[in-house]
């Protein structure tokens, strides 16, 4: 507003003086220019609206695998017979299929199965890397593609 203010004074005096005209005239571009420069700043984000979340929840489908870290003693399948299980759920549940039914019917974590594959809250350093890591980049309710760990194949589903 002062820029534009001291603009018009200046623009009003040098149409007075003809001769001084042209100078004047450049004198106030050039310093309206650098005013309203040095005036204009750029909103910087608040640090809550882009700063990621420090916890999320979840839910999530374990297919385990023999040798996996923790796998249940009934678990017989290969590796690539679990990464090709966890495939298919994951097909289903980017299809719509109801994700706490997929937990029931194909997760092979018994406390997953009984809190209906919800991991609750969690912060990013409570989890193995890979599964935080894919769980944190996902939007709210969107289902990760096949993640794997030490203990087997998941798909997770963010609730929060």
């Amino acid at each position: 507003m002062k820029a534009a203010f001291t603009f018009l004074l200046l623009a009003t005096v040098s149409s007075c003086d003809e001769k001084s005209a042209p100078t004047v005239t450049a004198a106030p571009t050039a310093t309206t220019a650098a005013s309203t420069a040095a005036s204009t700043t750029t909103p910087t984000p608040t640090p809550s609206a882009t700063a990621p979340p420090t916890e999320i929840a979840a839910q999530h489908i374990l297919v385990a695998y023999r040798g996996a870290e923790r796998a249940p003693s009934g678990v017989t399948r290969s590796k690539a017979q679990a990464k090709a299980r966890a495939a298919e759920v994951d097909v289903k549940a980017k299809a719509g299929d109801d994700f706490t039914a997929l937990v029931a019917q194909y997760s092979d974590d018994p406390a997953a199965k009984d809190r209906l594959g919800s991991l609750g809250k969690f912060g990013r350093d409570k989890m193995d890397k890979a599964f935080s890591d894919a769980a944190f980049q996902l939007r709210v309710d969107e289902v990760s593609d096949v993640v794997e760990t030490r203990f087997g194949f998941h798909v997770i589903k963010r609730n929060q």
